[in-house]
C-alpha cells in the first residue's frame, strides 16, 4: 500500500509539473515567434540561425547567435502567463561565447505581461534579470537581479561567470520557500535564502540610536611605557653624506658650484623613537554598539512570487558578437532542468574537439605560409645580390672603355 501511494503521488507530481516555455531553436520557426524590439534611437542588431565554427552536433547544436558587431540586441517571446504561487521558479538556458567575447552580455530578463515587445529596450521594467555579464577583465560575473516592490535588487554576493569559448547552462531555481540556487553545468555554485542574499526587506536590526560608548570606556589594548625614556644617542640622521665619494678631477668650482658628496642611507639611523607598550590595565575590550529591534522591518514569506510572467527577453549589448544561446527552458520541474543540462558534458566535449582540430590546422597553415615567406625573403636577397654584381660588373666594363 504504502509503495502504491508513492507511486501514485510521484505520478501526480510528474503530471502537474509544468513547462512554460521550452525552445531549443530546432528550425527556422523561431523567426516567426520571436520578436525584434524597434523601439526608437537604438541600432539594434539581428540574430542568426547557427551552431557556430565548432561543436558537437551540427544540427542539435544550433541556436540563435548574434551576428554584428558593437550592437543592442532584443529579441523576445511571449508564453501563457503563468505565476510561480507555491510551486519552484527554473529559468535555465545555454551560452556560448564562442567570438571569446570581450564585453557583452549574455542573461536573460523574464518580463510580465505588460510588456510591448516591439518597444522592449533596457529601461523596460522586468522581474527577473539572469546570466552570464563579460566586460574586461574586472567583470565576470553571473547577474541575478530579481525586482521586488517596483525595484530591482541585485544578489549580494560575487558569483563568477564562464569565459571561455565553449557552451556552458546557466540555472536559476527560485523556491516557495524563499530560497534559490544557481547552477552552471549543472554543478551548484551558489545558494542561500532570499531575505539574506538581497535587500529586499529592511534588516531585523538596527544599531540604537539611543546608546552611546561611555567616555570613560578605554578600548586601547596596549598603551605606551610611561617608564620608557628615548637613548640619548638615539636621534641620527636618515641620510648622510657618501663617505667613499670623491670630487670628480674634472670638477670646476667656479662652473659647477661648490662641490657636495652624494647623499647615502645612514646605516646607524634607527628611525622614529617609540616607547615600549605595555598592556592596558583599563582595557575594556572593543565596544560593540547595541542593536534593537527594527520597527521598520516587515517578514515576507512570499518574496519568491512573481505573479505574473508571460514573456522571456534577450536584451543586451556586445561589443564583440558571436555568442549563441540555446536550450531555454521555464519551468517549475527541477528535475526537467537537470536531465537536458546534464547533455552540457557531451556537447563541450564535442566542441573541445573540433576546435583542437581546428587550431592544429590553422597552426600548420600558419607554418606553411611563415615557411613560404622565409623562402621568399631568401629569393628575393639572392635576386638583391645578382642585381648588385650586374650593376658592378657594369660599372667596371665602362671603366675599362674609358681607359
Amino acid at each position: 500500500m504504502y509503495l502504491e501511494t508513492v507511486v501514485a503521488f510521484l505520478a501526480i507530481g510528474f503530471i502537474n509539473a509544468e513547462v512554460y516555455l521550452e525552445e531549443k531553436f530546432e528550425n527556422d520557426n523561431w523567426k516567426n515567434e520571436w520578436i525584434y524590439s524597434k523601439h526608437p534611437g537604438k541600432e539594434f542588431g539581428k540574430f542568426v540561425h547557427s551552431a557556430g565554427s565548432f561543436y558537437n552536433d551540427v544540427e542539435a547544436d544550433k541556436g540563435i547567435q548574434t551576428s554584428q558587431d558593437a550592437r543592442f540586441y532584443a529579441l523576445s517571446k511571449k508564453v501563457d502567463g503563468f505565476s510561480n504561487d507555491g510551486k519552484p521558479l527554473v529559468v535555465q538556458f545555454s551560452v556560448k561565447h564562442e567570438q571569446n567575447i570581450d564585453c557583452g552580455g549574455g542573461y536573460v530578463k523574464l518580463f510580465d505581461c505588460s510588456l510591448d515587445q516591439t518597444d522592449m529596450h533596457g529601461e523596460s521594467p522586468y522581474e527577473i534579470m539572469f546570466g552570464p555579464d563579460i566586460c574586461g577583465p574586472g567583470t565576470k560575473k553571473v547577474h541575478v537581479i530579481l525586482s521586488y516592490k517596483g525595484k530591482n535588487h541585485l544578489i549580494n554576493k560575487d558569483i563568477r561567470c564562464k569565459d571561455d569559448v565553449y557552451t556552458h547552462f546557466y540555472t536559476l531555481i527560485v523556491k516557495p520557500d524563499n530560497t534559490y540556487e544557481v547552477l552552471i553545468d549543472n554543478e551548484k555554485v551558489e545558494s542561500g535564502n532570499l531575505e539574506d542574499d538581497w535587500d529586499f526587506l529592511a534588516p531585523k536590526k538596527i544599531k540604537d540610536p539611543n546608546a552611546k560608548k561611555p567616555e570613560d570606556w578605554d578600548d586601547r589594548a596596549t598603551i605606551p611605557d610611561p617608564d620608557d625614556k628615548k637613548p640619548e644617542d638615539w636621534e641620527k640622521p636618515e641620510h648622510i653624506p657618501d663617505p667613499d665619494a670623491t670630487k670628480p678631477e674634472d670638477w670646476d668650482d667656479e662652473m659647477d658650484g661648490e662641490w657636495e658628496p652624494p647623499m647615502v642611507d645612514n646605516p646607524d639611523y634607527k628611525g622614529e623613537w617609540q616607547p615600549k607598550q605595555l598592556d592596558n590595565p583599563n582595557y575594556k575590550g572593543s565596544w560593540e554598539h547595541p542593536e534593537i529591534n527594527n520597527p521598520e522591518y516587515s517578514p515576507d514569506s512570499k518574496i519568491y512570487l512573481r505573479k505574473e510572467i508571460c514573456t522571456l527577453g534577450f536584451d543586451l549589448w556586445q561589443v564583440k558578437s558571436g555568442t549563441i544561446f540555446d536550450n531555454v527552458l521555464i519551468t517549475d520541474d527541477v528535475e526537467l532542468a537537470s536531465n537536458e543540462a546534464a547533455a552540457v558534458k557531451n556537447t563541450q566535449a564535442g566542441e573541445k574537439k573540433m576546435k583542437e582540430q581546428q587550431d592544429e590546422e590553422q597552426r600548420k597553415k600558419d607554418e606553411e605560409i611563415s615557411k613560404n615567406n622565409g623562402e621568399k625573403d631568401e629569393e628575393d636577397d639572392d635576386d638583391e645580390d645578382e642585381d648588385s654584381n650586374d650593376h658592378k660588373n657594369e660599372a667596371e666594363d665602362n671603366g675599362h672603355d674609358e681607359l
